[in-house]
């Protein structure tokens, strides 16, 4: 099972600075006669769930849960805002009212696509004492029944001193981990969390360093950590793609994907959303980046406050990771290529799938189990029998044909990924290495008869059972060609 499948498993409470975001779009083809100003022809308006909305809603989107505590205005904008995010399957808003204060809104004008104007109605002032008192008894209630804490902050009132304290300390005593997205040069406030997420400008703010190359991106990370009592950083470097720099262990640096970008709105949400369900769900925060960078590709090619889908999350996963050069050569790999191969994979949140057999004499029932195999997870590795091996389980006549023959037969095989050759006479040792989430065998044999199942099971993995095609055999074919059948 990859880390993507078990998304929905994973309940995220989500603590920040709720808005609204419109999009007032037209077209611009005159100047104002009253000032050199251009003239909106309005078109069409869209209202959408924004700011710490936005992460719930992909948090939604990409399968997860997520409680969503924030504070409105007690205003129609509030109202509006509440109706929009209680339509979200998957999301629960536990929002207050603040008399005091409006709704935050964000209003774009967009003409042909391009952002002429953005306007903003807030309150950017902490929250008072009362409201502070209600978001931390929101989370003392709310948190034993989730698996990671999110602190988005836009900087808008809500998550002042206190309430990030307050929500830090007792994700803490629960053993939650907890993911920010910053909003402030002092990147102490946030002292507890696993996880930060600065931009550039962010992390230049909190450190004097730009972070504009791998380096830099490496020395503000590390100062960071230097200064404050944070797990880690992500900084996200947008066209550059994201810098991770641990407490242990070396910094990672995850490129962009190519890709053309309509709109980075929202992208920040994204990261965030996709970062809390990942380790929400027990993935490593390298993973974690790995998957967060990938989500980010996919939300900047969409206009507008967007969302990623599990779906569109799979898939560009996919695109980054195509199998590559001519199958007989290319997929018939050394055991160590192989295990580094598929942890790649498992990196993207792949669900890698193993089975295995000596192949001799390439039939229907081997073509049937690979595509079943195939079907069942995101990449498959397939372990061939050397020709020792063959020769000590089938006899000295065996094999027909060579291991390398063999191998590049399966490997030409489009639902097979990768070829492994094994001169064991068990795949145990090859399965330990490579530690698939799929394991497929014949269903001629039992789970407990499986070489390997223990293993993949203790992991959390899959072991499935293939119906074999009657009759369909090598040693039935062997015979029934020596017969001239």
């Amino acid at each position: 099972m990859s880390i993507i499948d078990s998304f929905p498993r994973v309940r995220v409470l989500c603590l920040g600075d709720v808005m609204l975001d419109r999009f007032v779009t037209g077209s611009a083809r005159r100047i104002s006669p009253e000032s050199p100003v251009p003239v909106l022809s309005v078109t069409g308006s869209t209202t959408i769930a924004g700011g710490s909305a936005n992460v719930a809603r992909n948090i939604a989107s990409l399968g997860g849960q997520c409680t969503l505590i924030g504070v409105t205005g007690a205003d129609a904008g509030g109202a509006e805002l509440r109706r929009i995010v209680d339509e979200t399957p998957g999301v629960v808003s536990m929002f207050l009212a603040s008399p005091s204060r409006p709704t935050t809104e964000k209003v774009r004008f967009v003409a042909q696509g391009q952002h002429m104007l953005r306007s903003d109605s807030e309150d950017s002032s902490p929250v008072a004492e009362e409201i502070e008192d209600a978001i931390i008894a929101q989370v003392v209630a709310a948190l034993p029944e989730h698996d990671v804490l999110v602190l988005s902050d836009y900087a808008k009132g809500v998550l002042t001193p206190r309430v990030i304290q307050r929500a830090v300390e007792v994700a803490t005593r629960r053993g939650a981990p907890i993911i920010v997205d910053p909003k402030t040069s002092n990147l102490s406030r946030y002292d507890g969390a696993t996880l930060v997420t600065p931009n550039l400008h962010e992390v230049w703010m909190a450190t004097g360093i730009q972070g504009d190359d791998d380096a830099s991106a490496v020395a503000a990370g590390r100062k960071v950590l230097a200064d404050t009592n944070i797990g880690a950083v992500l900084v996200t470097r947008s066209e550059k793609g994201m810098t991770l720099v641990q407490r242990t262990g070396e910094p990672v640096h995850i490129p962009t994907a190519a890709r053309e970008v309509a709109d980075v709105v929202g992208a920040g949400d994204t990261v965030i959303a996709a970062l809390s369900l990942v380790i929400g769900a027990g993935g490593p925060l390298e993973e974690a980046a790995f998957i967060a960078n990938a989500a980010a590709g996919v939300v900047v090619a969409k206009r507008g406050t967007a969302t990623v889908s599990r779906a569109e999350l799979v898939a560009e996963l996919d695109r980054q990771s195509p199998p590559e050069g001519p199958p007989s050569l290319a997929k018939v790999v050394s055991r160590k290529d192989a295990a580094s191969q598929v942890a790649a994979w498992q990196r993207h949140g792949l669900a890698v799938g193993f089975t295995n057999g000596c192949f001799d004499v390439l039939h229907v029932g081997h073509v049937g189990i690979l595509e079943f195999s195939r079907a069942n997870c995101d990449r498959l590795v397939v372990a061939v029998n050397a020709d020792s091996s063959v020769k000590r389980l089938k006899g000295p006549t065996r094999p027909v044909n060579s291991e390398t023959d063999r191998a590049q037969v399966i490997a030409a095989l489009g639902s097979v990924d990768l070829v492994v050759v094994f001169e064991e006479d068990t795949p145990k040792e090859l399965i330990e290495e490579l530690k698939p989430d799929v394991l497929v065998k014949g269903a001629d044999y039992q789970v407990s008869e499986i070489v390997g199942a223990d293993s993949v099971l203790a992991r959390g993995g899959r072991v499935l059972r293939f119906e074999l095609v009657p009759g369909r055999s090598t040693t039935n074919t062997i015979r029934r060609m020596r017969e001239g059948g």
